[in-house]
């Protein structure tokens, strides 16, 4: 019988459309099987959450009865979730770009009963708009072409599973080294916009990939532009509109050049890179900003983000009571009704407040026009009168909170956290991020293999290589932070996984998806990042660290094969593989600090956390004689009991170190290439 099965889902994204009139299915046997018993075509539609455009596409057509009548005639119509299956979104989107088309959600791709697309596009409008045809007319045009013209069907489906399905690139390869990551810093900073940071142009994406290769650059080759254009970029997306500066957490891209007007959804992943980033960069240059937003970012996520087990929430919708960021935007006489006239001038003052407003009518939140801090007591000032604003926006209604549990968002927000805790000496942060590996490693891995998602009880499907390599990240982030020696064996009992269900012999890297998944047309096993980093680049960098932590080549071996595996596929297109090229810096200059007999907030350790180390193997341990599962750790003992530090590079270390000055040039020295 025909209708709408989404109510049995779990997926907020699924259920926001479980009442629609389409007759929608859930990506699964059960639906390809139908398409192949009707011999209708599919059309799949993928989004998520707290995707604005998912919503309007949905508003203007998946909720009117003329356009799902046609919808339910002609297609088996599947809805699925980006974010519950990664893996499908990613061979879908990469089918889209082989098709000329800029990729985007919502994603709406049509396949042939054996799941082969053979077009597609992103958002079609109800009526003929915006560059596009109308979406009934798309609709009637696609089912005509399947059923009158199938050659043609099959020759796109042909051409775009061929593709997807290429092996990797060939051709001349290149040399990752300290001169290719040298040049390519440099030629980055051309890149950035020098006025508002950023990669030039709108719309603006915070691109870790990119701006984290380019500090990592920076700090090495001594390249104070590439610094000061990532220190900028950050300062303007923390002061920007792309930040939440009442309840605190960053939106996941600005519309336009100035970072001024967000999609005003949050993402867990785009907090979780921003919060690592900042830290690192805090580290070198002291802003007390970029302390205060991290500390804002991490009580928004303690507070409005933590899921079912302490587990962390995915994302915030961007709308709200059918409206984009109608939660987030003010009026000068709301905030003046709740402040008061005399507050109110000087809150509006900083905070670009105007009775015209400064988007679309309304008033966007940001300090642009005054980027630098105030003084300390303007600043408590504000501070009391943000609380009174935040305080009254709770009575507004929400946006939707999308509360599954994402094991690759989850590693990223751990390892931020393990890290900024120990910079700022938080142990609560650290509690926090460990509350939530316990969650994953016990809830979401029953029979030893991770899965990739969590709600409501129910588990996801199996793990995709990001999953494994975050959450690899997040235990050895972790191991640092506390030398608990189960962090260091899930780190190793994870990557064993990787290894043996993800890793491709002759292509010598890792594909996206299991060797036992079976549900997905092709295995992709690219390099370039995308939001998130590649999981190859990830596991390179988790890789050098365990090779440092046990002793075991074998893990340094991999790393650089996998390098070598994407040679080619980086000279063809070295930015999009900007991933790769950071953690390659890992395998140039692998770096491991031990303190031991220190405490979080010592001497020495202030000395480590006041110079920037990307990448580098950090331990502060209480103990005079450190006991650890890892032998690198082991064996760095006090010196006549007070605070000491060694600072290695790969199997080298330095003599004991007990003066903070003399520690703190050593650890400058070394990261830096030499010549």
């Amino acid at each position: 019988m025909s209708r709408n099965r989404l109510a049995d889902e779990t997926s907020p994204y699924l259920l926001q459309h479980k009442d629609n009139p389409v007759h929608w299915w859930a990506w699964g046997p059960e639906a390809l099987a139908e398409a192949k018993a009707t011999g209708k075509p599919i059309l799949l539609s993928v989004g998520y959450a707290a995707c604005h455009w998912c919503h309007v596409m949905a508003h203007e057509s998946f909720e009117d009865d003329e356009t799902a009548a046609v919808m339910n005639e002609l297609f088996v119509n599947i809805k699925l979730d980006r974010e519950e299956r990664p893996d499908i979104d990613a061979i879908y989107m990469s089918a889209l770009h082989h098709l000329g088309e800029q990729g985007g959600w919502p994603l709406t791709m049509f396949l042939d009963t054996n799941a082969r697309p053979f077009f597609g596009g992103t958002y079609f409008p109800k009526t003929r708009g915006y560059g596009r045809p109308a979406f009934v007319d798309v609709l009637h045009n696609i089912s005509r072409i399947y059923h009158q013209e199938p050659e043609k069907v099959t020759h796109n489906a042909d051409i775009i599973t061929n593709a997807l399905r290429a092996p990797p690139a060939q051709g001349q390869a290149m040399i990752v080294g300290d001169q290719l990551i040298n040049e390519l810093t440099s030629r980055l900073v051309g890149a950035v916009d020098p006025l508002n940071g950023g990669l030039t142009g709108a719309p603006k994406f915070p691109q870790w990939s990119i701006f984290w290769l380019l500090w990592r650059g920076a700090i090495r080759y001594g390249n104070e532009t590439a610094a000061k254009a990532v220190e900028n970029t950050l300062v303007h997306i923390c002061q920007g509109g792309i930040y939440d500066h009442l309840g605190g957490g960053f939106s996941r891209y600005s519309v336009d050049e100035r970072w001024l007007a967000p999609h005003f959804e949050k993402m867990l992943y785009d907090n979780a890179l921003l919060v690592d980033e900042l830290t690192e960069c805090f580290r070198e240059t002291g802003r007390p900003l970029f302390k205060r937003r991290i500390e804002e970012t991490i009580t928004w996520l303690q507070r409005e983000m933590i899921a079912e087990g302490g587990g962390f929430a995915a994302s915030l919708d961007a709308d709200s009571e059918g409206e984009e960021g109608k939660f987030y935007v003010w009026s000068a006489d709301e905030i003046q009704s709740v402040l008061g006239p005399e507050d109110a001038a000087v809150f509006c003052a900083t905070y670009d407040v105007s009775c015209d407003g400064n988007w679309e009518g309304h008033n966007i939140l940001n300090r642009l026009k005054r980027l630098d801090d105030l003084s300390d007591d303007e600043e408590a000032r504000l501070a009391a009168m943000r609380e009174k604003l935040l305080a009254h926006r709770v009575g507004r209604i929400r946006p939707g909170w999308d509360d599954k549990v994402l094991a690759d968002w989850n590693g990223l927000m751990i390892a931020a956290l393990a890290r900024a805790a120990q910079v700022f000496a938080r142990p609560d942060w650290l509690t926090t991020a460990e509350t939530a590996f316990e969650f994953i490693s016990t809830k979401m891995a029953p029979d030893g293999r991770l899965r990739h998602s969590y709600r409501d009880g129910k588990l996801g499907a199996t793990a995709t290589a990001s999953d494994y390599a975050n959450m690899v990240w997040g235990a050895l982030r972790l191991f640092q932070a506390t030398n608990a020696p189960k962090y260091l064996e899930a780190a190793q009992t994870w990557t064993d996984t990787l290894h043996q269900h993800y890793w491709l012999p002759a292509e010598s890297r890792y594909a996206t998806t299991a060797d036992d998944t079976d549900d997905v047309l092709v295995r992709l096993s690219g390099g370039t990042d995308d939001a998130m980093p590649n999981a190859n680049g990830i596991q390179v960098s988790n890789l050098m660290h365990l090779s440092m932590l046990t002793g075991d080549d074998r893990y340094r071996e991999q790393a650089a094969m996998i390098l070598e595996s994407f040679s080619t596929d980086m000279h063809q297109n070295l930015v999009g593989h900007t991933g790769l090229l950071a953690a390659a810096l890992d395998v140039i200059n692998p770096q491991q600090v031990v303190i031991a007999a220190e405490t979080p907030d010592g001497p020495m350790a202030k000395a480590l956390h006041s110079v920037s180390l990307p990448g580098a193997l950090e331990h502060i341990i209480n103990d005079v004689e450190p006991t650890s599962t890892s032998p690198s750790v082991m064996g760095k003992a006090a010196r006549d009991r007070q605070p000491t530090a060694y600072a290695c590079i790969g199997p080298q270390c330095s003599a004991p170190l007990t003066d903070p000055e003399e520690f703190l040039g050593l650890l400058k020295q070394q990261r830096a290439a030499v010549g």
